[in-house]
């Protein structure tokens, strides 16, 4: 079933599979930033070290994402798809077993690698059997599924670690990825490629992945100068991949992809923008409400709960909006929304009503979804079919790194303010200091994201 269409029933089984994987990924990010609090408490984890937990995931895979989108255009979108989930899903059995803070940051490593396999593969295979005129569509139910992921996360995350332990987040976790290896080998039938027959490669995959974690781990150690050093390391490494890639007869990453499209190159930059400027929010305010506010896990994940559910209701009218209307206003517009919220929450204290933050999260989840959708509409559908892998792996990639700096903004201004201490009742006032000051710089992100957003031109 190469590159073809398929039948409908093929189709639904391809739309189930990519939105399940969609929704396991950001699921799992979500729940463990609330159980945070509480697996620091029980591991003796610093602010810094609970920053990793999030970030190892996310790190490891930013870092494969393209290889595996390459690989999968080579080899098979569902050979690379499966092997991901099984990935995945033992890691997060293992990581649900874990003694000590070395052994869970190494299982959420795997589990990064498992979903780098997933996130690169599943927009892919939904590109590849819809057709141009229903990919909106499509793509707004990946996109809520991802949202719906994000929003239910908080909220079981929160129950599950106040009645069960941090514990049953994992094992949780691993149940819903053998659901979808279920599903996968029962009724997903059939392979599909775009690249079917040419090299890997491999060099080209060592210096990326290398320059990539050298240039976020670094930025992760600011202010020391250990930290300076593996950036500069990191950019010098991205630059010769960059050379390499423009030399070498089959590539890993086609460099002409953002050469010859405006639109592919400047959607790609929005989302890295977008997400840089807006991950970190739900795990600041996740730690907000339970050190500040007092809040137990189950009710701060329930507050936090208002921001992507309005992802999830209006991503598919989004999506469905930009086949009709270009998708750079719609994302723009939902910047604008974006930004607005990230200042307001420069002013956040212990006296902040709550219902004034659920307002905040409620506009800035709006301004998400009008983001979003429109957003991976455009990357889509400005790369040629035979790229789809390596297009939806370098936007998942965007993604990751986005998430990663995000996180890398909030982690440095802990070590700034905070130092390696445990949040305790008199850190409190720094961890206020170091919230606002990640604030601001997540606000002037996004004010210049809308412009980057605004230079893509037409993609139709």
């Amino acid at each position: 079933m190469d590159d073809q269409a398929g039948n409908s029933a093929s189709k639904g089984v391809v739309l189930l599979v990519a939105t399940m994987a969609s929704f396991i990924f950001p699921f799992m990010a979500s729940s463990v930033n609330i159980a945070l609090p509480s697996l620091g408490k029980e591991l003796s984890m610093d602010a810094v070290t609970l920053g990793w937990i999030a970030t190892a995931y996310l790190l490891s895979s930013a870092a494969l994402l393209v290889p595996f989108g390459r690989i999968a255009d080579i080899y098979g979108r569902k050979k690379i798809f499966i092997c991901g989930i099984v990935i995945f899903t033992l890691s997060s059995l293992f990581a649900g077993m874990a003694s000590s803070t070395t052994m869970l940051i190494s299982f959420r490593v795997l589990q990064g690698i498992g979903g780098a396999m997933l996130a690169g593969t599943a927009v892919a295979l939904l590109t590849t059997v819809y057709p141009a005129n229903k990919r909106g569509r499509v793509l707004g139910i990946n996109v809520a599924a991802t949202y719906i992921g994000l929003s239910i996360g908080p909220v079981l995350g929160g129950v599950l670690t106040q009645h069960l332990g941090w514990r049953s987040i994992f094992f949780l976790s691993a149940l819903l990825g053998l659901a979808v290896i279920g599903v996968v080998l029962w009724k997903l039938k059939g392979e599909w490629t775009g690249a079917k027959g040419e090299r890997f490669d491999f060099a080209g995959s060592i210096i990326y992945s290398l320059g990539l974690v050298a240039l976020v781990y670094g930025f992760t150690l600011l202010p020391a100068m250990s930290g300076v050093w593996l950036i500069v390391g990191g950019i010098i490494g991205l630059s010769a991949f960059t050379r390499w890639e423009m030399r070498t007869r089959s590539p890993v990453l086609d460099i002409s992809l953002f050469r010859n499209s405006r639109a592919f190159t400047f959607s790609n930059l929005a989302a890295l923008i977008n997400y840089s400027a807006t991950y970190a929010v739900s795990f600041l305010i996740s730690l907000y409400l339970q050190y500040l506010k007092g809040f137990n896990p189950e009710t701060a994940g329930l507050i936090l709960v208002a921001m992507p559910a309005m992802q999830a209701i209006f991503s598919p009218l989004a999506g469905r909006l930009s086949d009709r209307i270009e998708p750079r206003l719609i994302a723009s517009a939902g910047m604008a929304l974006t930004t607005v919220g990230l200042i307001i929450f420069i002013f956040l204290n212990e006296e902040t009503p709550l219902a004034f933050i659920i307002g905040n999260l409620i506009l800035m989840g709006l301004g998400f979804a009008l983001f979003s959708s429109p957003n991976t509409n455009a990357v889509m559908s400005s790369a040629p079919k035979m790229a789809y892998g390596v297009a939806s792996a370098t936007l998942a990639t965007m993604r990751q790194m986005g998430m990663v700096l995000s996180m890398g903004v909030a982690m440095l201004m802990f070590a700034f303010y905070i130092g390696r201490v445990q949040i305790t009742p008199e850190y409190y006032p720094l961890f206020q200091a170091s919230m606002r000051a990640s604030f601001i710089v997540f606000a002037i992100l996004c004010f210049g994201g809308m412009f980057a957003s605004l230079a893509r031109g037409k993609v139709r």
